[in-house]
């Protein structure tokens, strides 16, 4: 599927889920958990404004180490005060050691790029844990020039 047709579909997704209402999205402040998925690591979700969150991610991959900064849209999914659809975008850096990718030519040991993220949240009314399911494209601009499309994940995400 092409990078245009992606984003193409996931703009429609987001549009059905109720885009314009974005106000009073916030489900909590600030949450830490695991994200499991292609790539496993620790994720940091905190609200900025009502509707906006950065997001930090930690991952482990092909025996490297990746980080990823998110700035996300949210809105209310479903007339639901329980679910957020969410959109956004950021940047990636991945490291390896001698271990690195075998796709990966010469003496790379890293890569820079760009991310696009969207994906629903749930967050549970009697205990203080977010749920959410995303899809998150990479591209890699310097180092390796390639597109990562297999990132979908799982967080589960202690909220305060």
């Amino acid at each position: 599927m092409k990078v245009k047709n992606i984003l193409i579909l996931s703009l429609f997704v987001v549009s059905l889920l109720g885009f314009g209402n974005q106000a009073k999205a916030q489900l909590y402040n600030s949450a830490l958990g695991l994200r499991l998925g292609a790539t496993n690591g620790i994720t940091f979700k905190s609200f900025v404004k009502n509707n906006a969150a950065i997001e930090a991610i930690g991952t482990f991959r092909y025996r490297g180490f990746g980080l990823t900064g998110l700035y996300e849209v949210h809105g209310r999914a479903f007339q639901s005060r329980d679910f957020n659809w969410f959109i956004g975008g950021g940047g990636h850096v991945y490291f390896w050691g001698d271990d690195r990718p075998n796709w990966i030519d010469g003496n790379t040991r890293s890569v820079l790029g760009l991310d696009g993220i969207i994906g629903l949240e749930g967050k549970f009314r009697t205990i203080p844990l977010a749920v959410s399911l995303d899809w998150k494209p990479a591209i890699n601009i310097i180092n390796y020039s390639g597109l990562w499309a297999d990132e979908i994940a799982l967080s589960f995400r202690y909220t305060w």
